[in-house]
């Protein structure tokens, strides 16, 4: 399987300047950066090895491809390319949205494309944030909460010139999106493996699970956190879940829920199966199959499901799955 992270991040957040610099870094070689326009890049001349009508290949081993139509087959014609082998044979993905897009259709094409699902996995979502203009923008733009919301890790851009802002704005990324690791960019700067070691662990390594649940070190779940009617929280179960269960909870989130349902990831006990547990991941009505892992990354068993959602209560989450659980326990006792 191959890696993909999703960049994303507000207009002037410092977005094309990381992505800039990360193409120039030795450790991001042999990655395929799909972009909006190449322009907004601003690639020096001296990078471009040779270039065609959508694609460009860079000295460091790059792979850059501008979105011309549909990204489904963008992505497709890229892995039709490396399996020909006319291009770089890359290893992970980039994908950088415009500043004003709204992530969750990306994530819909990598999670409901059945061909794109057998070879590409959801790694991580990044977002940047300017902590100069980072409260303004999240009190007036919808679009750049729900970038923060969906965002599995914040990099914080400008630092050295928010002069003392950074406390208040981290204080509101926390309470929009508590479950996501944040840390900063010097000019630009960060390390490109830092933007793929919360990949998913049903197709990368188990033991990123807790990063990429963003649990902490016992693993138990982030605090929860409310902002602009947007909640993120996590379900614990002790007792594993039945099958039908889950399956009957998740397609009552996605017709319930729909759009406001952001992000629902994580780890379940199955019953019919305890020794490998399962790992989920939707985003608003589209979810991905669930995928099994070899064994559990650790000694806790419990299911954990964090959920970041548009005014959707904890407590009625809750009440949905116990009552599927009776349910489900109700129909096989007269079944019995």
């Amino acid at each position: 399987m191959i890696p993909v992270v999703v960049l994303t991040g507000f207009l002037g957040s410092g977005k094309t300047t990381l992505l800039g610099r990360l193409l120039r870094h030795p450790d991001f070689a042999r990655t395929a950066v799909i972009i909006n326009e190449f322009g907004e890049v601003g690639l020096d001349h001296d990078l471009v090895e040779a270039s065609e009508e959508s694609f460009v290949e860079l000295q460091t081993g790059c792979l850059c491809c501008a979105v011309r139509g549909d990204l489904a087959l963008t992505l497709a014609n890229l892995l039709r390319r490396r399996d020909a082998g006319t291009v770089h044979p890359f290893e992970r993905i980039a994908i950088e949205t415009s500043g004003l897009a709204d992530p969750a259709p990306i994530l819909h094409t990598l999670m409901s494309d059945a061909h794109l699902a057998r070879r590409l996995a959801l790694a991580a979502v990044v977002a940047t944030v300017d902590t100069v203009n980072g409260l303004a923008t999240l009190e007036r733009y919808p679009q750049s909460v729900k970038q923060v919301a969906l965002a599995d890790r914040l990099i914080l851009t400008k630092t050295d010139l928010a002069q003392g802002q950074c406390a208040d704005l981290a204080a509101r990324l926390a309470a929009l999106n508590p479950a996501a690791k944040r840390e900063q960019a010097a000019f630009g700067e960060v390390d490109p493996a830092r933007l793929f070691d919360t990949g998913h662990p049903a197709s990368l390594r188990a033991r990123d699970l807790s990063a990429w649940l963003g649990l902490d070190g016992r693993g138990d779940a982030p605090a929860a956190g409310h902002h602009a009617g947007i909640s993120c929280f996590a379900i614990l179960r002790n007792e594993p879940i039945k099958a039908i269960a889950l399956t009957l909870f998740l397609e009552a989130l996605a017709e319930h829920c729909g759009a406001d349902l952001l992000r629902l990831k994580g780890i379940v006990n199955i019953a019919e199966n305890p020794d490998h547990p399962a790992v989920i991941h939707g985003v608003q009505h589209v979810f991905h199959p669930p995928v099994w892992l070899d064994r559990w990354p650790s000694r806790d068993r419990r299911s954990r499901l964090v959920c970041i959602g548009r005014d959707i209560q904890h407590a009625w989450i809750e009440a949905l799955i116990r009552a599927i659980e009776a349910e489900v326990a109700e129909v096989e006792a007269v079944g019995a």
